[in-house]
């Protein structure tokens, strides 16, 4: 990879201000933290919407105020992914007709809701395919190493439908207190070894860590995600201000890396290719 793809997760599902007093909430929010992270070097903004009580929500119409603020704000120069993540609030099918309505132009999804164990294939084939038909790039979210051989089996399977899939390796989901470490990586890509060179792989992580882990994802060749979604601290371990200042660390360590930061027009051609 001659560039790397910084994705910006500013909110989240669950976290709010009690949180963080800088953790955006609102479409104007969502939009004022999209500049910012769009200057530090962000391509992806990393969406998720809240209701008027600040909860959680896939509802349709609360995405289009966010995406057509966030447009207002930065035009194209950041590539907007809807999160469908259900937050045992929404079934595989009300995640994919929240897509199918929207029509966003990229969706991150988590292989454990959207295709549960035991559950029906086919409807998730039928989703697949008519991603690539609507040029939706989709990331597919993997917790541990065996979503990751179980997702290596669907892809060979031709489930997910395009020539390059994309997936999220999250580090440390289910550790105590949800604090990632470096090298929590490593039996991920073991896992992801047989189709590695065949997929577009990003980390995320959580805990004042995530800057190191994301360094190690550089060394071995991935892209990142980082924000106030898993992460409030500096490698320093004082508070970020905002989302932009983690992702502003990213983008200096993936230059360091001979590795800068792609802007949204290369990801969006890249992601072309992928189809």
């Amino acid at each position: 990879m001659t560039g790397t793809i910084v994705i910006a997760a500013p909110n989240g599902a669950r976290r709010t201000k009690a949180d963080h007093p800088n953790l955006p909430m609102t479409a104007a929010e969502l939009a004022d933290e999209a500049v910012r992270c769009r200057a530090a070097g962000a391509s992806v903004l990393h969406m998720h919407v809240r209701d008027a009580a600040g909860a959680h929500s896939l509802d349709v119409g609360l995405y289009e105020q966010a995406t057509a603020a966030v447009r207002a704000a930065v035009g194209d120069d950041l590539v907007i992914q809807a999160t469908t993540e259900a937050v045992g609030q929404y079934s595989a099918e009300e995640q994919m007709a929240m897509v199918r309505a929207l029509k966003p132009e990229a969706i991150s999804i988590a292989l454990r809701e959207i295709l549960p164990e035991g559950a029906d294939e086919a409807p998730v084939r039928a989703f697949f395919s008519w991603l690539k038909a609507a040029r939706i790039w989709a990331q597919v979210i993997l917790y541990d190493p065996d979503d990751v051989r179980r997702f290596i089996a669907l892809y060979e399977s031709g489930l997910f439908a395009v020539r390059v899939p994309s997936v999220l390796l999250v580090l440390g989901r289910y550790t105590a207190g949800q604090r990632s470490e470096p090298s929590d990586l490593d039996p991920l890509l073991e896992a992801l070894a047989p189709v590695r060179d065949a997929v577009s792989w990003s980390v995320c992580a959580f805990g004042p860590q995530e800057n190191a882990c994301m360094r190690h994802a550089l060394e071995a060749g991935g892209h990142v995600r980082v924000g106030f979604e898993n992460n409030f601290f500096l490698p320093t371990g004082e508070t970020a201000g905002h989302t932009a200042d983690l992702v502003s660390l990213v983008s200096d360590a993936a230059r360091a890396a001979k590795r800068p930061p792609r802007d949204a027009r290369s990801v969006r051609t890249l992601a072309e290719g992928w189809f």
